[in-house]
């Protein structure tokens, strides 16, 4: 599930930066509140990447795909690219727990099918 969640989540941090650029242009928007916002959701993803298999990561992964997608308030093309990604979250960590029980049993077979040595 790790490699699955933290590919989806880096693939946000540069979606999250380009959606920046594009908020600089609002003149309503100070750069200083763009960046700090971007800049915090950004590092956010880059966090997550080592703690989506701790208790909460992955909730935590949901907060920012909602977050993701009411920055589209602001940069309207991001409630498209927030659903995408939030389809991309639930795709990483249903698939990704599905990889990790395989992994599992065929663990536990390859243990099980093993001699023993005395």
């Amino acid at each position: 599930m790790r490699t699955l969640c933290s590919s989806t989540l880096i693939g946000e941090f540069f979606v999250i930066g380009f959606a920046g650029l594009v908020a600089m242009k609002d003149p309503d928007l100070s750069m200083a509140t763009v960046w700090t916002v971007s800049g915090v959701a950004m590092f956010l993803c880059v966090l997550l990447c080592g703690l989506v298999t701790r208790p909460g990561g992955v909730a935590l992964g949901w907060a920012l795909q909602v977050a993701l997608i009411a920055s589209g308030l602001v940069v309207p093309m991001m409630f498209v690219l927030g659903v995408i990604f939030a389809a991309l979250w639930w795709a990483s960590v249903h698939y990704g727990r599905k990889v990790d029980d395989a992994k599992a049993r065929f663990a536990a077979q390859a243990d099980s099918s093993t001699p023993d040595a005395a």
